[in-house]
């Protein structure tokens, strides 16, 4: 009996071994996708209401997995009880047939080892299941946090960028409707300024309307340093005609940095801001009319949240 209590105590150790390992490797393999999925949600906020997506998908798996689990570990248990039950029978019935013949005790002694090998492995699975149980119990948890967590950011860098923009809006109300306009869309903030506003023909010279426009865009931006600030230029399809440049890529990349310049001098902070000339491939209207290509010679001044604490978060 000692022996025999030995062996299964050597079974279930080695069994809890490879448990651990297997769920060591099933939580790897969850990381690295949640690694992958890091890389994706810093480039736009919008991708990660399509990782939030993803994370309330995996706790309604999970909590499938769960119901299922339960299922399986009931069975376990009343199949467990029954040979247990069984169990019993069969040595009550070993006692009467020990005066009988050696042959028909040798068949008891085998059924009995039968069945007691069928009760460890039972118990083997059930001891399996209660740690896979247990397990995704704890990542259901921790699962369920990260998505309220995430959705507290969300909603917090959302209120941020409606607080700016009515800052911005404020802060301009002067100049929207004569060439300006200010608009809040996916996460971000568009303040779109057409060049009869900022500039003459062809010049990448900053007008006096124009400059008070970006001066008062600059006094928002400035209390704003976890702002990301893209200039973006932008012309119509008519080839630049002058000495100075080649072309309409260099007089976009010009009339960007020329706005940079502005908001730099009046205390915002160089490394949230970032230039970019366009040139005529991202219009917004027809260069087939004069009112067309007037709205496509533009600057577009797209703000964006600073992610770095979602992406912690999901690094964590």
């Amino acid at each position: 009996m000692l022996k025999k209590i030995a062996i299964l105590f050597v079974i279930v150790f080695t069994l809890n071994s490879c448990v651990s390992k297997k769920v060591y490797q099933e939580l790897e393999t969850k990381f690295n996708k949640l690694r992958t999925s890091n890389s994706e949600l810093i480039q736009e906020k919008d991708d990660l209401l399509a990782v939030k997506k993803g994370l309330e998908s995996d706790l309604t798996s999970l909590n499938v997995q769960l119901k299922e689990l339960k299922t399986k570990k009931t069975i376990l248990e009343n199949e467990y009880a029954s040979l247990q039950n069984k169990f019993k029978n069969l040595q009550d019935s070993y006692g009467v047939l020990s005066t009988q013949s050696s042959k028909e005790l040798a068949e008891q002694s085998q059924k009995n080892q039968e069945l007691l090998a069928q009760l460890e492995e039972k118990e083997r699975k059930l001891v399996e299941e209660s740690l896979r149980l247990e397990k995704l119990q704890t990542e259901l948890s921790l699962r369920a946090e990260e998505v309220d967590e995430l959705q507290s950011l969300i909603n917090a860098k959302e209120a941020q960028m409606q607080q700016l923009k009515n800052a911005i809006s404020n802060a301009l109300h002067n100049f929207e409707g004569n060439g300006l306009t200010v608009v809040h869309k996916n996460g971000k903030i568009y303040v779109s300024m057409e060049n009869k506003l900022l500039f003459d023909s062809g010049s990448w010279a900053v007008g006096s309307e124009g400059k008070k426009a970006v001066e008062q865009l600059a006094s928002v931006l400035s209390e704003n340093s976890d702002i990301n600030v893209l200039i973006e230029g932008h012309t119509d399809n008519v080839p630049y005609t002058g000495s100075t440049l080649i072309d309409n890529w260099d007089l976009s990349v010009k009339r960007a940095t020329a706005i940079v310049r502005i908001l730099k001098s009046k205390g915002v902070d160089p490394t949230q801001i970032t230039a970019a000339g366009r040139s005529e491939f991202v219009p917004i209207d027809s260069n087939s009319t004069s009112e067309g290509k007037a709205k496509n010679r533009r600057i577009e001044i797209i703000l964006a949240p600073n992610l770095d604490e979602i992406s912690k978060l999901l690094k964590d």
